[in-house]
């Protein structure tokens, strides 16, 4: 076992490892087989105020740093995760129940969001804007926002802690970051780690690893952040949202999904039932931007419902440290227990099972089902596991219509012999990203990402971190004598 869970089971603040003052410990699992990982003491709200004063007090002078400097502990940090990729790896699968195929496709772009942040640091340029006015000069200034405080979630620890943290330190920002209590080193300490090894400053990064019961809202209301990062679902979202516009805090939140991947009658049904099958049960289902529902045309449904079904059947269930597993455990009881209870809601409501996986602990095997009422509520939540839910429709305006009916627009696919017509079809859906001829499940670091509807605010990626991580100031200069009226 990986010595990340001794060595970093500590909280990270003002460039120390020390351990948390709460009255209770968070208890790290793997989910698969239930083995004790490490144990945190959780830190309280007068350690989430020393990480954000730490990272405020540190800020300046990074700020003031040539972004060449920056940019090079951003090459060092890519470096070290090069090098110690299998031991990530290996603490990816033990944490989260990820198989070892995730693992690898997680630090992939891992890497690759490295890679974009270095090249981040350097785009912080001004402008010259004009005026109506002779003589005047507008220079627009793009400067830190300050300190940035990061909530990422359990599935995708890894990369989506460094998916904000990153580029919110390339841009000149000191930041907090507070991992998922399910997942609080692979995506908490272990990232401190990296950065205190790259050679970034002590205390510009800090990690609380605590909870709510704890801090109540201490981490979204504390005055020194000036914007909150928060991926996770959209009830605990709104609320993150509710207490950030109170406190006249922007936030950027990247929230659930409820995708769809639709198949056009004309589609090439082979490849459409492999990419069905990857968007709904890559990593269990537990993707944002898994597809919840399989929408199939009815003149192609009977050939494709057969062959979805049967490379399901072949999906290996099991332990995530054999290779040859495709399905791990989900992240904890009570998810599974939801999972169960999603089934048998589906089924009372009439739906056929056309494969009925089975519940064993935290594994929970995958599950086809249709046949549900239109109305179901199932169908317009997110569902996160391995269930899918095929939906037969008659031409393409139904398919919009149901692709559209629900509260959430993240992602979502169109498969087609027609580039064209797919594209159409793409732009008629309320979604932040959707993809033709491919699956739901994309991300790459220079595209903007995030949601419409329920499914978040604002942007991620490429240029759009400069509006989420940095803030413009207008500073004229007058050449010459202004005329004033009095």
């Amino acid at each position: 076992m990986s010595s990340y869970f001794t060595d970093l089971a500590q909280q990270y603040i003002d460039g120390e490892w020390r351990p948390g003052t709460g009255s209770w410990d968070i208890i790290d699992f793997n989910p698969y087989d239930n083995e004790k990982l490490a144990s945190i003491t959780i830190a309280t709200a007068d350690e989430v105020d020393a990480a954000y004063r730490a990272a405020e007090r540190a800020q300046k002078q990074w700020a003031a740093t040539n972004p060449y400097t920056r940019r090079a502990v951003f090459e060092k940090a890519l470096r070290l995760v090069e090098e110690r990729e299998q031991e990530i790896s290996e603490a990816l699968v033990a944490e989260l129940g990820g198989t070892r195929l995730k693992a690898a496709f997680e630090l992939h772009l891992a890497k690759e969001f490295l890679r974009e942040a270095a090249h981040l640091a350097l785009r912080t340029g001004g402008r010259i804007v004009p005026s109506p006015v002779d003589g005047k000069e507008n220079r627009v200034y793009r400067l830190p926002i300050g300190v940035v405080g990061v909530i990422s979630p359990f599935n995708f620890p890894f990369l989506l802690s460094l998916k904000s943290v990153a580029p919110a330190l390339a841009l000149g920002n000191g930041v907090v970051l507070k991992p998922h209590q399910s997942t609080p080193i692979v995506g908490g300490t272990l990232v401190a780690r990296i950065f205190e090894d790259a050679g970034l400053p002590g205390g510009l990064f800090n990690v609380v690893v605590t909870d709510i019961a704890e801090i109540g809202d201490a981490f979204i209301e504390h005055p020194v952040p000036k914007v909150i990062s928060f991926t996770g679902s959209d009830r605990v979202g709104r609320h993150v949202a509710t207490v950030c516009a109170a406190n006249f805090k922007r936030s950027v939140l990247e929230l659930g999904g409820n995708s769809a991947l639709v198949v056009l009658d004309d589609a090439d049904v082979d490849y459409a039932v492999d990419a069905a099958v990857f968007s709904r049960y890559v990593h269990q289902g537990q993707v944002c931007m898994a597809a919840n529902r399989v929408l199939v045309d009815r003149a192609v449904a009977d050939e494709f419902t057969e062959k979805f079904v049967a490379k399901v059947k072949t999906l290996k269930a099991g332990d995530p440290r054999d290779p040859s597993t495709v399905i791990g455990p989900v992240i904890n009881s009570s998810q599974a227990d939801a999972l169960s209870g999603v089934v048998e809601q589906a089924l009372a409501e009439g739906a056929t099972a056309l494969v009925h996986g089975s519940v064993t602990d935290n594994l929970v095997e995958p599950s086809v089902l249709t046949g549900l009422p239109a109305d179901s509520p199932l169908l317009k939540q997110e569902v996160f596991g391995p269930v899918a839910f095929l939906v037969p429709f008659d031409g393409e305006e139904e398919a919009v219509r149901l692709v559209n009916d629900t509260p959430y627009g993240l992602s979502g696919a169109v498969h087609t012999a027609d580039i064209e017509r797919g594209v159409a079809f793409a732009r008629r859906i309320d979604t932040g990203m959707f993809h033709v001829n491919d699956g739901t499940v994309h991300d790459e670091p220079i595209v903007p990402f995030g949601g419409e509807k329920h499914s978040g605010l604002g942007r991620l990626n490429g240029e759009t971190m400069l509006d989420a991580f940095t803030t413009q100031k207008w500073i004229s200069v007058q050449h010459g004598r202004t005329a004033f009226p009095f």
